[in-house]
């Protein structure tokens, strides 16, 4: 059985970046080891629109790319001129902020003439465990549930990816966002919810999971319009923290069931929770609960490495460029990109 300590990483200091959403994030890396990871986060300035907004997510990608790339060598104790490779988000995202980086990327890599990777977003979220489970096993069943992806990976190897289940509509993660702006309780979703859920009833309201039966696909849309009733019915009489207790109930419950209904089709025994919503402690203490009940090896990764950030592209994109990959200039920025295709282009 192959664990990731037997993985081969760049063994010259890395610098990474990722600019795919809201957040413009650099990182230092040598082998496995995170030197630095400095995330400069937009969330203040969307919260006002309630979400992303992608033209003001650009503009402020390209204001704060230079500082954090800095801040990020000097926080690592690296000079620009010691650095051995690049890699850096170019798939998927939103493409004016992807662009962003991919543009800084090429740019400090064809100044220095070290090689630079793409690497796919989704792919990072994978490998952000290898930063802290060395023995952990590289077949494993992942359940990725960041931004607009839910879905259920079967890890066969470092980049050999197959798809077990997936959001047929909606995502975990839109389901969190919806029901905050509904119940007033702000941006970004996920946390806001998880705060105000501590002091509710997670049974006061029922609220559908759906897609019934035996299945590894996900559906949150009849959720989301659940959510909308309930506001218009209750009104002012809603309890806040109740109805965001059953809201994390309905996402938590049916995420950690048709996770080990894959683990049960694969028969795989070992499981990662990454992705944004990984951060959610009651998703997290549920999976790794039942995990622990059957005998499975579980990995989740720090709650810094969940969030969007660079140290996740610089882990996914190091044994890559280890093992001889690189990319040219022609190396563009993509919106739509599937991680079964996760190989740079």
């Amino acid at each position: 059985m192959s664990l990731v300590r037997d993985l081969n990483f760049f063994t010259k200091p890395l610098l990474a970046i990722e600019s795919s959403c809201d957040e413009t994030s650099a990182a230092v890396l040598v082998g496995r080891e995170i030197r630095s990871n400095v995330i400069a986060s937009q969330i203040e300035l969307h919260a006002k629109w309630g979400g992303v907004v992608p033209e003001a997510a650009s503009r402020a990608h390209v204001e704060a790319i230079i500082p954090v790339v800095r801040e990020a060598l000097d926080s690592a104790g690296v000079a620009l001129s010691e650095i051995g490779g690049i890699a850096i988000t170019n798939r998927p995202g939103l493409v004016g902020a992807l662009s962003v980086g991919v543009t800084s990327a090429k740019a400090l890599a064809m100044s220095l003439g070290i090689p630079f990777l793409g690497v796919h977003h989704l792919e990072g979220h994978l490998c952000s465990i290898f930063a802290e489970h060395e023995d952990f096993p590289t077949e494993h069943v992942a359940l990725v549930v960041s931004g607009g992806h839910t879905e259920l990976v079967h890890v066969q190897a470092p980049g050999q990816y197959r798809l077990i289940g997936a959001t047929i509509d909606d995502a975990a993660g839109e389901a969190f966002d919806k029901g905050a702006r509904l119940l007033g309780l702000g941006y970004p979703g996920g946390l806001a919810v998880q705060q105000a859920a501590k002091a509710g009833n997670p049974k006061r309201y029922k609220l559908p999971v759906g897609l019934r039966g035996d299945t590894t696909d996900f559906s949150f849309s009849g959720l989301k319009t659940a959510m909308l009733r309930l506001t218009e019915v209750e009104g002012d009489r809603i309890n806040i923290a109740d109805a965001a207790a059953s809201l994390q109930e309905a996402i938590v419950s049916v995420l950690v069931k048709r996770t080990f209904l894959a683990i049960d089709e694969t028969g795989v025994r070992a499981l990662s929770l990454v992705g944004g919503v990984a951060a959610n402690v009651a998703l997290r203490e549920r999976l790794s609960d039942e995990a622990r009940k059957r005998g499975i090896a579980f990995a989740v990764p720090a709650f810094s490495l969940c969030t969007d950030n660079a140290a996740m592209i610089g882990l996914a994109g190091s044994w890559r460029l280890e093992r001889g990959e690189r990319s040219d200039v022609s190396l563009d920025a993509l919106p739509n990109a599937d991680i079964w295709d996760a190989n740079p282009v």
